[in-house]
Protein backbone atom coordinates (compact mmCIF):
# COMPACT_ATOMS: atom_id res chain seq x y z
CA UNK A 1 0.00 0.00 0.00
CA UNK A 2 1.11 3.77 -0.80
CA UNK A 3 1.14 6.25 1.92
CA UNK A 4 -1.97 7.80 0.59
CA UNK A 5 -3.83 4.36 0.92
CA UNK A 6 -3.11 3.32 4.69
CA UNK A 7 -5.89 3.07 6.66
CA UNK A 8 -6.71 6.51 9.10
CA UNK A 9 -6.77 5.59 12.55
CA UNK A 10 -10.79 6.11 12.48
CA UNK A 11 -10.60 3.38 9.56
CA UNK A 12 -8.65 1.04 12.49
CA UNK A 13 -11.02 1.58 14.65
CA UNK A 14 -13.99 0.94 12.71
CA UNK A 15 -11.98 -2.29 11.59
CA UNK A 16 -11.32 -2.86 15.24
CA UNK A 17 -15.00 -2.51 16.40
CA UNK A 18 -16.56 -4.47 13.44
CA UNK A 19 -13.95 -7.68 14.42
CA UNK A 20 -14.27 -7.59 17.92
CA UNK A 21 -12.48 -11.19 18.59
CA UNK A 22 -9.76 -11.02 15.92
CA UNK A 23 -6.44 -10.89 17.32
CA UNK A 24 -4.43 -7.59 17.53
CA UNK A 25 -1.38 -9.19 14.95
CA UNK A 26 -4.20 -10.36 12.51
CA UNK A 27 -6.36 -6.91 12.20
CA UNK A 28 -2.44 -5.54 11.68
CA UNK A 29 -1.91 -7.73 9.06
CA UNK A 30 -5.10 -7.69 7.53
CA UNK A 31 -4.67 -3.93 7.37
CA UNK A 32 -1.15 -3.69 6.18
CA UNK A 33 -0.05 -1.78 8.92
CA UNK A 34 2.16 -2.18 12.24
CA UNK A 35 0.97 -3.09 15.49
CA UNK A 36 1.92 0.14 17.15
CA UNK A 37 -0.40 1.80 14.42
CA UNK A 38 -3.24 -0.04 15.81
CA UNK A 39 -2.43 0.55 19.43
CA UNK A 40 -1.37 4.22 18.23
CA UNK A 41 -5.17 4.81 16.34
CA UNK A 42 -6.33 4.37 20.03
CA UNK A 43 -4.02 7.48 22.00
CA UNK A 44 -6.55 9.30 24.11
CA UNK A 45 -8.92 6.82 24.17
CA UNK A 46 -7.74 3.60 25.46
CA UNK A 47 -3.88 4.13 24.91
CA UNK A 48 -1.05 7.04 25.71
CA UNK A 49 2.24 7.63 24.17
CA UNK A 50 5.01 6.92 26.57
CA UNK A 51 8.46 7.84 26.69
CA UNK A 52 10.16 4.00 25.10
CA UNK A 53 13.86 4.83 26.65
CA UNK A 54 15.01 1.48 28.15
CA UNK A 55 16.78 3.32 30.66
CA UNK A 56 13.35 4.68 32.04
CA UNK A 57 11.88 1.85 31.93
CA UNK A 58 14.37 -0.09 33.99
CA UNK A 59 14.32 2.61 36.09
CA UNK A 60 10.86 2.26 37.23
CA UNK A 61 9.66 -1.10 36.66
CA UNK A 62 10.65 -2.87 39.68
CA UNK A 63 7.95 -0.58 41.50
CA UNK A 64 5.12 -2.64 39.71
CA UNK A 65 5.81 -5.92 41.56
CA UNK A 66 4.41 -9.08 39.88
CA UNK A 67 3.61 -8.45 36.11
CA UNK A 68 3.52 -10.78 33.23
CA UNK A 69 6.42 -10.00 31.00
CA UNK A 70 6.18 -10.97 27.17
CA UNK A 71 8.51 -11.22 24.27
CA UNK A 72 7.45 -12.77 21.24
CA UNK A 73 8.52 -13.21 17.27
CA UNK A 74 6.48 -14.18 14.67
CA UNK A 75 5.91 -17.41 15.70
CA UNK A 76 6.84 -17.70 19.27
CA UNK A 77 5.34 -16.45 22.27
CA UNK A 78 7.09 -16.52 25.56
CA UNK A 79 5.46 -15.18 28.65
CA UNK A 80 6.79 -14.93 32.21
CA UNK A 81 4.95 -14.05 35.53
CA UNK A 82 7.77 -11.96 38.21
CA UNK A 83 9.15 -9.50 39.16
CA UNK A 84 11.67 -7.40 37.80
CA UNK A 85 14.90 -7.57 39.78
CA UNK A 86 18.90 -7.88 39.48
CA UNK A 87 18.70 -4.90 36.73
CA UNK A 88 21.80 -3.60 35.22
CA UNK A 89 21.22 -1.20 32.50
CA UNK A 90 23.74 -0.49 29.37
CA UNK A 91 24.06 1.54 26.68
CA UNK A 92 24.23 -1.06 24.12
CA UNK A 93 22.75 -4.41 26.12
CA UNK A 94 20.68 -4.26 29.70
CA UNK A 95 20.02 -7.21 31.59
CA UNK A 96 17.65 -8.55 33.74
CA UNK A 97 18.49 -11.14 36.22
CA UNK A 98 15.21 -12.36 38.33
CA UNK A 99 14.46 -15.31 39.39
CA UNK A 100 11.31 -15.46 36.69
CA UNK A 101 11.92 -12.90 34.44
CA UNK A 102 15.24 -12.72 32.66
CA UNK A 103 16.13 -10.74 29.75
CA UNK A 104 18.63 -9.49 27.46
CA UNK A 105 17.69 -6.32 26.35
CA UNK A 106 18.77 -3.78 22.73
CA UNK A 107 18.33 -0.23 24.10
CA UNK A 108 18.58 1.21 20.78
CA UNK A 109 15.60 -0.73 19.03
CA UNK A 110 13.16 0.14 21.72
CA UNK A 111 11.94 3.68 19.70
CA UNK A 112 7.66 3.77 20.57
CA UNK A 113 6.25 2.95 23.57
CA UNK A 114 2.42 3.07 25.01
CA UNK A 115 0.37 2.61 28.20
CA UNK A 116 -2.97 0.99 27.08
CA UNK A 117 -6.00 0.16 29.07
CA UNK A 118 -8.49 -2.64 28.09
CA UNK A 119 -12.23 -3.01 29.59
CA UNK A 120 -12.42 -6.79 29.90
CA UNK A 121 -16.31 -6.34 31.16
CA UNK A 122 -16.04 -4.44 34.63
CA UNK A 123 -12.01 -4.97 34.87
CA UNK A 124 -9.47 -2.94 33.64
CA UNK A 125 -6.60 -4.51 31.92
CA UNK A 126 -3.46 -2.29 32.08
CA UNK A 127 -0.04 -2.38 30.10
CA UNK A 128 3.09 -1.14 29.07
CA UNK A 129 4.00 -1.85 25.06
CA UNK A 130 7.09 -1.04 23.62
CA UNK A 131 7.80 -1.30 19.75
CA UNK A 132 10.64 -0.75 17.08
CA UNK A 133 11.19 1.85 14.73
CA UNK A 134 9.16 -0.01 12.08
CA UNK A 135 6.64 -0.55 14.59
CA UNK A 136 6.97 -4.17 15.45
CA UNK A 137 6.31 -5.31 19.36
CA UNK A 138 9.65 -5.73 21.52
CA UNK A 139 8.36 -6.36 24.36
CA UNK A 140 4.92 -5.92 26.69
CA UNK A 141 3.93 -5.97 30.61
CA UNK A 142 0.64 -7.08 31.35
CA UNK A 143 0.11 -6.26 35.22
CA UNK A 144 -1.32 -8.93 37.54
CA UNK A 145 -3.65 -9.33 39.99
CA UNK A 146 -0.85 -8.53 42.57
CA UNK A 147 0.41 -5.60 40.44
CA UNK A 148 1.07 -1.95 42.06
CA UNK A 149 -1.55 -0.31 40.50
CA UNK A 150 -0.43 3.35 41.47
CA UNK A 151 3.18 2.78 40.56
CA UNK A 152 2.23 1.92 36.94
CA UNK A 153 -0.20 5.32 37.02
CA UNK A 154 3.11 7.20 38.48
CA UNK A 155 4.84 5.65 36.18
CA UNK A 156 2.77 6.45 32.78
CA UNK A 157 2.33 10.17 34.13
CA UNK A 158 6.47 10.72 34.51
CA UNK A 159 6.89 8.99 30.73
CA UNK A 160 3.84 10.91 29.21
CA UNK A 161 5.02 11.94 25.82
CA UNK A 162 3.77 15.93 24.64
CA UNK A 163 3.04 14.18 21.28
CA UNK A 164 -0.08 12.33 21.64
CA UNK A 165 -1.39 12.20 18.18
CA UNK A 166 -2.99 9.07 17.12
CA UNK A 167 -0.96 8.61 13.69
CA UNK A 168 2.08 6.26 13.39
CA UNK A 169 4.79 6.82 11.20
CA UNK A 170 6.74 3.68 11.05
CA UNK A 171 10.47 3.95 10.05
CA UNK A 172 11.06 1.37 7.08
CA UNK A 173 14.60 1.71 6.60
CA UNK A 174 16.44 -1.82 6.07
CA UNK A 175 20.05 -1.72 7.59
CA UNK A 176 22.33 -2.73 5.06
CA UNK A 177 23.28 -6.63 4.84
CA UNK A 178 26.68 -7.75 6.36
CA UNK A 179 29.12 -8.63 4.03
CA UNK A 180 29.38 -12.31 3.71
CA UNK A 181 32.38 -14.15 3.99
CA UNK A 182 33.80 -17.14 2.33
CA UNK A 183 35.01 -19.30 4.61
CA UNK A 184 36.28 -22.87 4.16
CA UNK A 185 34.97 -26.23 6.60
CA UNK A 186 38.47 -26.22 7.86
CA UNK A 187 38.56 -22.32 8.96
CA UNK A 188 35.36 -22.88 10.38
CA UNK A 189 35.91 -25.84 12.11
CA UNK A 190 39.31 -24.46 13.47
CA UNK A 191 37.44 -21.77 15.16
CA UNK A 192 34.78 -23.33 16.32
CA UNK A 193 36.51 -25.90 18.08
CA UNK A 194 38.59 -23.58 20.30
CA UNK A 195 35.12 -21.81 21.85
CA UNK A 196 35.15 -21.65 25.66
CA UNK A 197 31.83 -19.93 26.09
CA UNK A 198 28.86 -20.35 23.93
CA UNK A 199 28.35 -16.47 24.41
CA UNK A 200 31.76 -16.33 21.80
CA UNK A 201 29.25 -18.02 19.24
CA UNK A 202 28.35 -14.41 18.01
CA UNK A 203 31.75 -13.17 18.04
CA UNK A 204 32.95 -16.21 15.53
CA UNK A 205 30.16 -15.72 13.12
CA UNK A 206 30.73 -11.96 12.87
CA UNK A 207 34.52 -12.21 12.51
CA UNK A 208 34.35 -14.76 10.17
CA UNK A 209 30.90 -12.92 8.14
CA UNK A 210 29.19 -16.19 8.12
CA UNK A 211 25.32 -16.58 8.96
CA UNK A 212 24.01 -18.72 11.13
CA UNK A 213 22.38 -21.38 9.37
CA UNK A 214 25.79 -21.30 7.23
CA UNK A 215 28.01 -22.51 9.99
CA UNK A 216 25.44 -25.10 10.86
CA UNK A 217 25.34 -26.86 7.51
CA UNK A 218 29.37 -26.18 6.83
CA UNK A 219 30.82 -27.30 10.28
CA UNK A 220 30.07 -31.16 10.13
CA UNK A 221 27.84 -33.40 12.01
CA UNK A 222 30.38 -33.88 15.03
CA UNK A 223 29.02 -30.55 15.84
CA UNK A 224 25.39 -29.64 14.20
CA UNK A 225 23.21 -32.05 13.01
CA UNK A 226 19.84 -31.27 11.37
CA UNK A 227 16.64 -32.82 13.10
CA UNK A 228 13.30 -33.91 12.08
CA UNK A 229 10.89 -30.79 12.60
CA UNK A 230 8.70 -32.35 15.26
CA UNK A 231 11.62 -32.81 17.46
CA UNK A 232 10.74 -29.51 19.17
CA UNK A 233 7.77 -30.83 20.40
CA UNK A 234 9.28 -34.17 21.25
CA UNK A 235 12.05 -32.42 23.41
CA UNK A 236 9.73 -31.25 25.42
CA UNK A 237 7.12 -33.99 26.23
CA UNK A 238 10.85 -36.31 27.03
CA UNK A 239 11.68 -33.24 29.85
CA UNK A 240 8.37 -33.10 31.45
CA UNK A 241 8.39 -36.89 31.31
CA UNK A 242 12.09 -36.74 33.26
CA UNK A 243 11.68 -33.60 35.14
CA UNK A 244 14.53 -32.11 33.36
CA UNK A 245 15.00 -28.32 34.03
CA UNK A 246 15.78 -26.51 30.39
CA UNK A 247 16.01 -23.25 29.20
CA UNK A 248 14.06 -21.61 26.57
CA UNK A 249 15.13 -18.96 24.72
CA UNK A 250 12.61 -16.65 23.17
CA UNK A 251 14.04 -13.43 20.75
CA UNK A 252 13.29 -10.78 18.51
CA UNK A 253 15.67 -7.54 17.46
CA UNK A 254 15.14 -5.57 20.77
CA UNK A 255 15.23 -8.29 23.49
CA UNK A 256 15.64 -12.41 24.35
CA UNK A 257 13.57 -13.40 26.69
CA UNK A 258 14.41 -16.96 28.73
CA UNK A 259 12.69 -19.48 31.07
CA UNK A 260 14.96 -21.38 33.36
CA UNK A 261 13.63 -24.70 34.92
CA UNK A 262 11.59 -27.94 34.03
CA UNK A 263 8.18 -27.37 32.27
CA UNK A 264 4.96 -29.11 33.46
CA UNK A 265 2.23 -28.55 30.99
CA UNK A 266 2.38 -29.71 27.67
CA UNK A 267 -0.79 -28.89 25.35
CA UNK A 268 -0.51 -29.05 21.37
CA UNK A 269 -3.95 -27.17 19.69
CA UNK A 270 -3.77 -27.09 16.67
CA UNK A 271 -0.63 -25.76 14.67
CA UNK A 272 0.53 -24.59 18.16
CA UNK A 273 2.31 -26.18 20.78
CA UNK A 274 1.62 -24.60 24.26
CA UNK A 275 3.60 -24.25 27.50
CA UNK A 276 0.72 -23.48 30.23
CA UNK A 277 2.99 -23.66 33.41
CA UNK A 278 1.75 -21.28 36.53
CA UNK A 279 4.69 -18.71 35.76
CA UNK A 280 5.47 -19.77 32.46
CA UNK A 281 3.36 -19.54 29.47
CA UNK A 282 4.84 -20.43 25.50
CA UNK A 283 3.01 -20.32 22.40
CA UNK A 284 5.31 -22.19 19.26
CA UNK A 285 3.83 -22.15 15.94
CA UNK A 286 5.19 -25.73 14.89
CA UNK A 287 4.20 -25.20 11.45
CA UNK A 288 6.51 -22.04 11.00
CA UNK A 289 9.87 -24.35 11.66
CA UNK A 290 11.43 -24.82 8.65
CA UNK A 291 14.61 -26.50 10.30
CA UNK A 292 15.97 -27.84 13.44
CA UNK A 293 19.06 -28.16 14.13
CA UNK A 294 20.80 -29.95 17.42
CA UNK A 295 24.03 -28.13 17.80
CA UNK A 296 27.08 -29.04 20.11
CA UNK A 297 29.23 -25.93 21.21
CA UNK A 298 32.66 -26.54 23.35
CA UNK A 299 33.07 -24.82 26.58
CA UNK A 300 35.17 -24.83 29.69
CA UNK A 301 33.52 -27.04 30.93
CA UNK A 302 33.08 -29.52 28.37
CA UNK A 303 30.21 -29.56 25.13
CA UNK A 304 27.17 -27.62 25.55
CA UNK A 305 24.22 -29.19 23.20
CA UNK A 306 21.28 -26.91 21.75
CA UNK A 307 18.16 -27.33 20.02
CA UNK A 308 17.66 -24.52 17.50
CA UNK A 309 14.62 -23.92 15.33
CA UNK A 310 14.51 -21.82 12.58
CA UNK A 311 11.67 -19.75 9.63
CA UNK A 312 12.18 -20.10 6.41
CA UNK A 313 13.78 -16.96 5.73
CA UNK A 314 16.30 -18.43 8.13
CA UNK A 315 15.76 -16.83 11.49
CA UNK A 316 15.82 -18.26 14.52
CA UNK A 317 12.59 -19.12 15.97
CA UNK A 318 13.51 -20.71 19.37
CA UNK A 319 16.45 -21.98 21.11
CA UNK A 320 16.69 -24.61 24.12
CA UNK A 321 19.26 -25.92 26.22
CA UNK A 322 19.61 -28.08 29.01
CA UNK A 323 20.00 -25.87 32.56
CA UNK A 324 22.86 -26.18 33.87
CA UNK A 325 25.59 -24.44 36.74
CA UNK A 326 27.79 -22.05 35.87
CA UNK A 327 31.26 -24.20 36.26
CA UNK A 328 29.37 -27.17 35.99
CA UNK A 329 29.24 -29.61 32.90
CA UNK A 330 25.99 -30.68 30.78
CA UNK A 331 23.42 -32.68 32.35
CA UNK A 332 23.98 -36.03 31.17
CA UNK A 333 20.31 -37.00 30.71
CA UNK A 334 19.28 -33.34 28.97
CA UNK A 335 22.19 -34.44 26.24
CA UNK A 336 20.65 -38.35 25.90
CA UNK A 337 17.23 -36.33 25.31
CA UNK A 338 18.72 -34.32 21.95
CA UNK A 339 20.71 -37.40 20.80
CA UNK A 340 17.87 -39.63 20.86
CA UNK A 341 15.57 -37.40 18.61
CA UNK A 342 14.92 -38.43 15.21
CA UNK A 343 16.92 -36.99 12.50
CA UNK A 344 15.90 -35.02 8.88
CA UNK A 345 14.38 -37.49 6.46
CA UNK A 346 17.66 -35.73 4.34
CA UNK A 347 19.89 -36.78 6.61
CA UNK A 348 18.77 -40.45 7.42
CA UNK A 349 18.53 -41.39 4.02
Amino acid sequence: MTENTKPSPADIRAFRAENPKMRERDIAAQLKISEAALVAAEVGLTATRIDGSVEKFLERIAALGEVMALSRNESAVHEKIGVYENINFGKHASIVLGENIDLRIFPSRWVHAFAVTKKDGEQERLSLQYFDKAGNAVHKVHLRPDSNVEAYRAMVEELKLEDQSQDFIADETVSEPGETGDVSRDELRDHWSKMTDTHEFFGMLRKLKIDRQTALRTVGDDYAWKLDNSATAEMMQATVKAGLPIMCFVANDGIVQIHSGPIFNVQPMGPWINVLDPTFHLHLRQDHIAETWAVRKPTKDGHVTSLEAYNAEGEMIIQFFGKRKEGSGERTEWRDIVEALPVAASVAA
